[in-house]
């Protein structure tokens, strides 16, 4: 359940604690809220009925991506940065809103971009470990085996 369907299901609960005649203090108990939260929503549902409680679109300017083209675009990247003629396997912002104007026809700013990545694909940043490319594992265990105490024991 989402965090907006969750406070929604709260609020419905609490509405049927209000018809019932419970107290504020234990309705804010039985559904984990604050007692101010449950004297505001009491007022404003004996104000405009339970509907007033009720969950509210969202208001604003619409997406400029679909659901069916933010599925294009996943698709899209799923295939990696090296299929879209970058030269490393990584997405960087920039690189990600190249593809969905390619792809989709419509410029993202970078905010946009984080916020399609994180918010409607549920991406999350990840960074490549570095590591030298001269790095030998063996010759690193055996120095922490056998030099690593003998240092430590000191003179």
């Amino acid at each position: 359940m989402s965090r907006p369907q969750l406070a929604e299901a709260r609020r419905v609960r609490a509405v049927e604690l209000f018809e019932d005649g419970v107290p504020n203090a234990e309705i804010a108990r039985a559904v984990g809220v604050c007692a101010e939260s449950v004297r505001r929503w009491r007022r404003v549902w004996e104000e405009g009925g339970a509907s007033a409680l009720r969950r509210r679109s969202a208001t604003g300017r619409p997406p400029k991506l679909d659901d069916a083209q933010v599925e294009t675009v996943r698709a899209a990247l799923e295939q990696g940065a090296q299929a879209h003629g970058f030269e490393a396997d990584l997405w960087t912002l920039e690189r990600v809103g190249a593809v969905v104007e390619r792809v989709m026809g419509v410029a993202l700013a970078r905010a946009s971009v984080w916020r399609l990545l994180t918010g409607r694909l549920g991406w999350s940043l990840q960074r490549p470990e570095r590591r030298a490319v001269e790095r030998d594992e063996s010759e690193i265990a055996r120095w922490i085996a056998h030099e690593w105490p003998r240092i430590k024991k000191g003179p």
